[in-house]
């Protein structure tokens, strides 16, 4: 069991000294940057809820139109016509 200590020292400070590598550099600030605008970019997602609500305005005012052209129709189906000769 005492073998096991300095290899288990060894590979711990191997691992630490690597990660803290990689983390300080190119990858590790991009993983920053991109942890960081999650944080902060929410103007996109306020501008897409607006926008989202303003086509359901739109949609439901071309439904309303389309049930008056309707109701408009079934009218001239129900008068009757000219008298034939």
């Amino acid at each position: 069991m005492e073998f096991l200590a300095p290899a288990l020292v060894i590979s711990i400070i191997t691992l630490t000294l690597g990660a803290t590598f990689v983390l300080r550099g190119p990858l590790g600030k991009a993983l920053a940057d991109r942890i960081g605008s999650r944080a902060r970019d929410d103007a996109p997602i306020e501008r897409l809820n607006r926008e989202v609500a303003e086509l359901r305005g739109e949609m439901a005012e071309v439904q309303e139109r389309l049930d008056f052209a309707e109701r408009l129709l079934a009218q001239q189906r129900e008068r009757p016509g000219l008298p034939e000769r």
